[in-house]
């Protein structure tokens, strides 16, 4: 043991002795792991920026005579590989090479790590010889490794006879079935754990959305992150039907049709906490496409101050909730944040004293304290419909989840004019574009004058993860372009951006925060819209007043370091 500590105090002398860092320095950056048996030695020293771990890895490899090998290029058996636990492996970031009689050969990030070299001689009883591989590169060989045998692993999980629930408990799924032999196999503890894994991974990796897509040889997953998909894994092919019985009928649909598409919802219960999920199945080549978008509730009570917009167009807002009737239209693409905006909007004026009614394709949050409608269109509950039946309920405030076409355009804006607030969104670039779409419908622009009190767009940014955020390096022809066009940009003197870490999956961005534009309809803006004015006069106009476009006030956000310039610009 003592020989192997003293592999942590050669480095340490070898890297002062070359006067590559001072004593106070390297202390410093070690921290508490200055004498433990961690093994996060080299790891340190290459996160601290004091020596690159290529060059750090080649200067033990000289010292200590442990050769430095380039792991990417070896093929890594398998016979080998099974000596040891997964776990043991990616946990400690090792992988054994070679096997010669007694010697394994071993490939380490960090040779100090004494703990992991006294677990694998335990576990194989072998006598190890140590190679170096840098960790990233390890990281990947053993990615690769696993991923390529990813069928036998997914299933090992399979085909485990013990029984056992999944972390996440369905809330809410349906009774009897018809049970076929899918169904059978589909209600197995292996298919129930593997799906609950799925959707566990998810909910740990932040993820808003789950894709799990039929392909010719396999079923992939990938997750929607930050607005932006990632792959996560495969599932053998051989299980493709059984996964996807077991998710509708969590969703209470048909898993005998496999023709058209299906919507349904499920709820489950992970670590206290309950998640709706909205599913939509698609009919496509290979079987089914499932998508599965995550409603977390608990987003929807943090009030409008925690979505990340500026101060002006919160203000706007607020000053427009507080008329007692009104349209407030919120417009973006899909997924730009709308629906949790209004809901965001509707908790905070969710009290016993207002009757709030919403009509909605499908409900997305199931609220309480709101009475809440879904349109069914093959019955002709449409949202024209919905809206009249509404009317008929004594609303105070009413949401209506698009406006689609003239007749909801109409009723809903009668509805204002008769005393009720209502909220809804409508699919334009931006919020100038609500006035001309609603005209274009053929709502009469003198309707839209008296009825309309707000109009808004909206995008989401990427937040610049906080655990790896860096000054930006953005060239002076870059910056000298945007001062020009944005002089709030010539009072800053550093930007950000994200270097990528584990805690953000190396993307370099964690969280997204909303970036708005309001229009609010004064008396001047009245009497353009019964004029008719263009876009381009009204947006005129709005200079005057102190309107703040939305690339505008993503420059303020990428300003305040809150995102970066290429997301501004990607959004906006």
């Amino acid at each position: 043991m003592k020989t192997k500590l003293n592999i942590r105090e050669r480095i340490i002398n070898t890297i002062l002795d070359k006067g590559l860092v001072d004593k106070e320095r390297l202390e410093s950056a070690l921290g508490n792991d200055a004498k433990a048996d961690t093994g996060n030695l080299i790891r340190k020293i290459a996160e601290s920026d004091i020596l690159p771990e290529r060059e750090l890895l080649m200067l033990i490899s000289r010292e200590l005579g442990i050769p430095l090998i380039d792991i990417s290029r070896i093929n890594l058996n398998a016979e080998i590989m099974n000596l040891l636990p997964e776990k043991l492996l990616r946990g400690r970031v090792i992988a054994p090479v070679s096997k010669v009689g007694n010697n394994l050969t071993l490939a380490v990030s960090d040779p100090t790590d004494v703990l992991a070299i006294d677990d694998v001689k335990t576990v194989t009883g072998c006598e190890i010889v140590l190679v170096l591989a840098a960790r990233e590169e390890l990281k990947k060989t053993l990615q690769t490794f696993y991923d390529a045998g990813g069928e036998e692993e997914v299933a090992s999980i399979f085909s485990e006879e013990e029984e056992g629930e999944s972390d996440v408990e369905v809330v809410e799924r349906v009774g009897s079935l018809d049970i076929s032999e899918i169904t059978k196999k589909s209600s197995t503890a292996p298919i129930v754990k593997i799906v609950g894994l799925v959707i566990s991974e998810a909910i740990k990796r932040r993820a808003s959305d789950i894709h799990i897509e039929p392909e010719e040889k396999s079923l992939a997953v990938r997750y929607r992150i930050d607005g932006v998909l990632h792959k996560a894994f495969d599932l053998p092919k051989k299980n493709q039907n059984a996964v996807l019985a077991r998710l509708k009928i969590m969703s209470n649909l048909d898993i005998t049709e496999n023709r058209v598409p299906q919507d349904g919802r499920f709820r489950i219960k992970l670590e206290g906490k309950e998640i709706d999920f909205r599913v939509s199945v698609l009919p496509i080549t290979f079987g089914n496409k499932i998508v599965m978008r995550a409603l977390d509730k608990s987003n929807l009570s943090l009030g409008l101050e925690s979505l990340g917009f500026l101060p002006r167009p919160l203000e706007d807002f607020k000053t427009a909730l507080a008329k007692p009737f009104g349209i407030i239209l919120v417009t973006g693409p899909t997924g730009s944040g709308k629906s949790t905006t209004l809901y965001s909007v509707l908790n905070e004026i969710n009290v016993p004293e207002r009757n709030i009614v919403t009509v909605e394709d499908p409900v997305e949050y199931q609220v309480q304290g709101l009475t809440q409608i879904a349109t069914h269109a093959e019955i002709g509950l449409d949202f024209a419909k919905g809206l009249r039946a509404i009317l008929r309920q004594s609303p105070d405030v009413i949401m209506v989840g698009e406006i689609r076409d003239f007749e909801t355009a109409d009723v809903a804006i009668k509805a204002s004019l008769t005393g009720q607030m209502v909220l809804s969104t409508l699919h334009t670039n931006d919020a100038v574009g609500a006035i001309t779409r609603l005209m274009n419908m053929g709502i009469d622009p003198f309707l839209i004058a008296s009825s309309l009190i707000l109009t808004s767009a909206q995008r989401l940014l990427r937040k610049i993860c906080p655990h790896c955020k860096i000054e930006a390096d953005i060239s002076k022809e870059a910056i000298e372009d945007l001062r020009k066009k944005y002089p709030e940009v010539a009072e800053v003197d550093k930007f950000y951006a994200g270097k990528g870490c584990p805690k953000c999956g190396n993307t370099g961005y964690r969280g997204r925060l909303g970036t708005l534009e309001t229009v609010p309809i004064d008396d001047h803006l009245r009497e353009m819209i019964n004029r008719r004015k263009s876009e381009d006069s009204i947006k005129e106009y709005l200079k005057t007043t102190g309107f703040k476009t939305l690339r505008e006030n993503a420059i303020t956000k990428f300003c305040k370091g809150w995102t970066t310039l290429e997301e501004v610009f990607r959004v906006t």
